[in-house]
């Protein structure tokens, strides 16, 4: 009897459970087709192109190693310095004068930009142009001395104290831009002129010591040539604001956060031709930030 109870009551609660489980699960939420319906929606430009067709200005910062090399500059003036002389017309003065070496300056330079970019498709060319706060700089200091005696008998103990230096203040660049669209980045290669603003020193001081037998006394005489004593004006000139002309090219990535603020990070270029004895590359690692219409 016991045992008879026991399976009815199971019986009464598995037929209960069989005919209540279609009306529960037609009431679970997670069946019911309201849930995929109230997804979120994706955004309207995801995985899209985003448009970088028409004007943009920006700015920003960067990391710059500015190399600068002494050219033939010093050897001409060492040259002029003892134009129509004995002494220069035997001895190369130039020769004297030794190759400088190479010299870097390193820091932070800061820059703005603007420009236009026409899109054709996923193609992008522009026209940009840029202005970098610089103010890199370098020095070099030699000095040589040397005894010679020319064919009539004098004897010349010279020296050359050569100085050449150069800072670059600021440049711009004006540069051609080629692009790619890949949805909310673009890949871009640029190549352009570039103008910089320097402040350069190339001189020589020159001493010119004379001992040499008078011809008609006989006697020896001693002292410094006419404009080569200690303390004379040095050969060469100190100049503020000379500009240079040189070529820049460089590649980057910008990055459309929205329709019209984009990231940019870039590298950059630069190589001045000859100013005032000195030929300057700069090499650039920078990142800005820009607005687009």
């Amino acid at each position: 009897m016991r045992l008879r109870s026991v399976t009815r009551v199971v019986g009464s609660f598995a037929l209960a459970a069989g005919l209540g489980a279609p009306a529960f699960a037609a009431d679970y939420p997670v069946l019911r087709g309201s849930q995929i319906e109230d997804m979120p929606q994706a955004p309207s430009n995801f995985g899209g192109s985003s448009n970088w067709n028409g004007f943009y200005f920006g700015g920003g910062a960067g990391v710059s190693d500015s190399k600068f090399k002494s050219g033939t500059g010093l050897q001409d003036l060492a040259n002029f310095a003892f134009r129509n002389t004995t002494l220069g017309q035997e001895v190369n003065m130039g020769s004297l004068v030794n190759n400088l070496p190479e010299k870097s300056d390193s820091g932070a330079t800061y820059f703005g930009f603007l420009g236009y970019n026409w899109a054709f498709g996923d193609a992008v060319l522009g026209l940009e142009a840029d202005y970098t706060r610089s103010g890199h700089a370098y020095q070099i200091d030699d000095y040589i001395a040397r005894r010679f005696i020319t064919s009539d008998g004098t004897v010349n103990d010279f020296s050359l104290a050569t100085n050449q230096s150069a800072k670059l203040n600021d440049y711009g660049t004006a540069r051609l831009r080629v692009g790619w669209a890949f949805g909310s980045f673009m890949p871009f290669a640029t190549i352009g002129g570039a103008v910089g603003r320097f402040n350069t020193s190339s001189t020589i001081a020159t001493t010119n010591y004379l001992t040499r037998t008078n011809p008609v006394t006989g006697l020896i005489e001693t002292g410094y040539a006419a404009g080569r004593r200690p303390g004379d004006p040095p050969v060469g000139a100190t100049k503020k604001n000379v500009y240079g002309f040189g070529l820049a090219v460089g590649g980057g990535v910008d990055w459309a956060l929205t329709e019209n603020i984009f990231l940019r990070g870039e590298y950059q270029l630069i190589r001045f031709a000859d100013v005032e004895g000195t030929t300057t590359t700069i090499n650039t690692a920078r990142a800005a930030m820009g607005v687009k219409f």
